[in-house]
């Protein structure tokens, strides 16, 4: 399959003269849609029937994630991925995708439908293994690579999860688990030491020819294809289990959302003709097993051709050097990511003038970012978004001159989503009226993994409730202003409080537990609780830090802890009065 931007540079220049009136300086967002979706553009959009339900959808989304990946071959020997002194060719990334997809029904008797767990670090491996088994047909189940032995437990049990890829330190938590798991196999990735047992995953592409082509498996759009987990309220996280068109429908929806910030900011469309043939580099800052960097940067990378340039871990410094080294274009991350990396260049002074796009979500932006962004770099192109798990990534864009005129707002949905706002009896409110955002379209998953009750408490007639408050202004623009789900952000990571809470609850000395986040002009947001303790008891904040600690992941851990002998305050239903207290205590940590 030709890539997005391959074929919208073909359209453009041998059928604009004819076809396309000449688009104002400022065009709106309905004349740009109506341009971009014209019948043989690869923006063109059409109806389709998913459960029964007519949504629009991308004609030219791919059939499915192999379909994605067979693409690929046209790119050859370019560079797709870099790590560190690694270099590997869209060519020999499918090869080992190949390979290791035949090895997987061949040796491991993975099955259509199967799930197979990937748990690591952002590896070169990661991408090879996410890709191999999607082409295998099975369902891919990216875990947390922060999880605890007891967090991967719960993955894999919840999902059956019959084979895994595991780095070196993963492996090593699934080694502390004492119970049975459904696993049959293990896969390990950079480990200097295999166990008896395990494959090494270089074991599984070594010999394969270079003309290798992927399995005879067949997949159509409505398979199931991936497991991600997000949080849940309950305390435990939830499988969201996603289809092949609600992950290549990401594919089209992330350039068009580009194309139209561009055109939305003066540029013709000619102009994209020299903007696509400049190569595309982004800088990998964000984990795999989260969408936003797995469909909103890898897939965004891959499906065009581009170079993904991994880090072993987030530090500014390093990413300085390698936005300088590489040639990066593209930064994306949480907004805590950019502020850092501004600070840091002050004194590095590395240059940044390839950069052309920067774009950040997951958290609120503080104010003068946009600000600063202009200042140390005038010609890019920033952008703000917003997306959710359910979503499949990404829901709206707001970018270049659109976010400087409206910074508060995340942009206008895609094309193919629809968004409203509803009351909380589902009823839809008019323009610029608060209530809960709910999001219909092809990118919205299937629903919770072997979990009903919380499916039909979250989706309602193929619409998403994303638990957002938020409204839309008269030209469809999207802003968010507060979250109905009690979910803390810290760096672009979901905790809610009802996992941490049952954490605390479980010492011996707590009574009661209240988390709530504390805000933090880095992260956005800190943990922080209140847990009260019988008046004969004792308990230190630094030993229920530690007692989290053996439970959850460390960015759970509350940061601050108070701690009180006296009731906490509850309303008429006995529910703490959250609100009440995360305003006392905010009011007295400042």
């Amino acid at each position: 399959m030709k890539s997005s931007l391959k074929l919208l540079g073909f359209v453009i220049k041998s059928e604009i003269s004819k076809r396309f009136p000449k688009l104002a300086a400022r065009p709106s967002i309905e004349e740009i849609r109506a341009i971009l979706s014209s019948p043989g553009l690869p923006f063109e959009i059409e109806q389709v029937e998913v459960n029964g339900r007519s949504i629009r959808s991308w004609k030219n989304a791919a059939p499915s994630m192999a379909a994605l990946l067979e693409g690929t071959l046209e790119y050859g020997d370019m560079e797709f991925i870099v790590y560190q002194d690694e270099r590997l060719s869209f060519a020999e990334h499918y090869r080992r995708a190949a390979a290791v997809a035949h090895q997987l029904i061949d040796r491991f008797d993975i099955e259509k439908g199967d799930r197979v767990a990937i748990a690591m670090r952002n590896y070169p491996e990661w991408s090879v293994a996410f890709w191999a088994a999607a082409a295998a047909g099975a369902v891919v189940v990216p875990l947390n690579a922060w999880w605890t032995s007891d967090e991967l437990e719960y993955g894999l049990k919840d999902s059956g999860t019959r084979l895994i890829f595991a780095d070196a330190q993963r492996l090593e938590r699934l080694q502390q688990i004492d119970s049975e798991l459904p696993l049959q196999h293990i896969i390990s990735v950079r480990c200097e030491t295999v166990p008896e047992g395990v494959t090494a995953i270089e074991m599984l592409w070594q010999g394969a020819g270079a003309n290798l082509k992927l399995p005879a498996v067949s997949t159509g759009p409505e398979d199931d294809a991936t497991l991600f987990y997000t949080s849940g309220t309950t305390g435990f996280p939830k499988g969201t289990l996603g289809t092949h068109r609600n992950f290549c429908s990401a594919a089209l929806t992330m350039p068009y959302t580009g194309v139209q910030g561009i055109l939305r900011s003066g540029s013709s469309l000619l102009d994209l003709l020299a903007l696509k043939k400049k190569p595309r580099a982004a800088l990998l800052t964000v984990p795999l097993f989260h969408v936003t960097g797995c469909h909103g940067i890898m897939l965004g990378i891959l499906s065009n051709g581009g170079k993904l340039v991994m880090m072993h871990k987030w530090d500014p410094v390093v990413a300085l050097q390698l936005i300088e080294q590489e040639h990066i274009n593209i930064f994306s991350g949480v907004p805590s990511m950019v502020r850092q990396l501004l600070d840091v260049n002050e004194t590095e002074q590395r240059d940044l003038s390839g950069v052309t796009n920067i774009g950040y979500g997951g958290a609120p932006a503080p104010p003068d970012l946009l600000r600063r962004i202009k200042a140390a770099m005038p010609a890019v192109g920033a952008s703000n978004g917003w997306g959710t798990t359910e979503t499949s990534a990404g829901i709206a864009t707001n970018s270049r001159q659109d976010y400087a005129d409206k910074p508060d707002s995340v942009g206008p949905p895609a094309p193919v989503c629809d968004v409203k706002v509803v009351n909380e009896d589902g009823e839809q409110l008019a323009n610029g009226e608060l209530g809960e955002l709910w999001v219909r379209g092809p990118n919205v998953v299937k629903g919770y993994w072997h979990n009903p009750q919380a499916t039909a408490a979250s989706f309602t007639d193929g619409w998403f409730h994303t638990g957002d408050v938020g409204k839309i202004d008269a030209q469809g623009f999207i802003y968010i202003v507060d979250r109905l789900k009690d979910m803390i952000i810290r760096g672009g990571e979901n905790i809610y409080c009802a996992e941490v809470e049952v954490a605390l609850s479980g010492h011996p000395t707590v009574k009661l537990a209240c988390v709530f986040g504390l805000p933090d002009e880095i992260l956005g947001e800190l943990v922080g609780a209140v847990v009260q303790v019988a008046p004969n008891d004792s308990v230190s904040e630094q030993e229920l830090q530690q007692f989290v600690a053996n439970s959850l992941a460390a960015y759970k851990v509350p940061t601050k802890i108070w701690i009180r002998n006296e009731p906490l305050p509850t309303g008429a239903t006995g529910k703490v009065l959250k609100k009440e207290l995360r305003a006392f205590y905010t009011k007295a940590e400042n």
